[in-house]
């Protein structure tokens, strides 16, 4: 986030310059009609404003450290690009051009900011409803993907060939389950942990009763994936 924010300031630093220089070094005075009048300064200062108002718009949409949210964020950091390009366009060329008028080029950058300030509110809101809802889903599904795991491990440490084919069936049953989870399956997922504590402890044991414990088990996560679809 903070190497985005770094990139966005130097090119603002260098369109802003590039800003300036436009509106010091072209000619002061155009067929007779020069462009440092009291509108001149006015304009200038605006423009400038709508500058900073860029950067405070690009900082919106970068201040962030959750990479998800960043990546939400994507298209209105090229937005917070044409912006900032747009409002050196407009804004350069009012300045630069003595007979034409310097509030057109302060009322286009300003709807140009404008444009960009609510594009990046919008984005920043569907962002945090799209992160709560992964939020969600993450935690959701954090029973059964912690369980895999948990399956897996016993499996790789299995040492007879009889606890490997029960650890095998367990951890097929898991794999396959439906990962979603919901507070109506609290009682039953609460059973599947006590039993597949009682499983680890007869498969690192390579107790005799391993297959009828793996049998009881895969009997839960059966009765657990009948009732998530009910629930759906």
């Amino acid at each position: 986030m903070k190497k985005s924010i770094k990139i966005y300031a130097l090119i603002w630093a260098i369109l802003l310059a590039v800003f300036n220089v436009i509106c010091f070094v072209t000619p002061g005075e155009i067929a007779g009609m020069s462009k440092f009048g009291g509108a001149f300064w006015a304009g200038y200062i605006f423009i400038t404003l709508a500058f900073i108002g860029q950067l405070v718009c690009a900082y919106m949409a970068l201040r962030t450290d959750d990479k998800q949210k960043l990546f939400y964020n994507i298209p209105v950091i090229r937005i917070s690009y044409i912006g900032l390009i747009l409002t050196l366009v407009f804004g350069a060329l009012c300045m630069a051009i003595p007979d034409l008028p310097n509030w057109v080029g302060i009322i286009v950058c300003f709807l140009v900011l404008a444009f960009t300030a609510i594009a990046v509110i919008k984005a920043k809101a569907a962002s945090d409803i799209v992160g709560n809802v992964d939020g969600k889903i993450k935690s959701q599904t954090l029973f059964i993907k912690s369980l895999t795991v948990d399956a897996e491990n016993l499996l790789d440490r299995a040492k007879s060939e009889e606890a490997k084919s029960a650890c095998k069936k367990v951890y097929d049953a898991v794999r396959y389950s439906d990962p979603m989870s919901d507070d109506a399956l609290a009682g039953i997922e609460s059973e599947i942990a006590i039993k597949f504590n009682q499983f680890t402890t007869v498969a690192n044991a390579d107790d005799k009763d391993i297959n009828t414990v793996a049998e009881e088990l895969i009997v839960l996560i059966c009765d657990r994936n009948k009732k998530c679809k009910l629930l759906k």
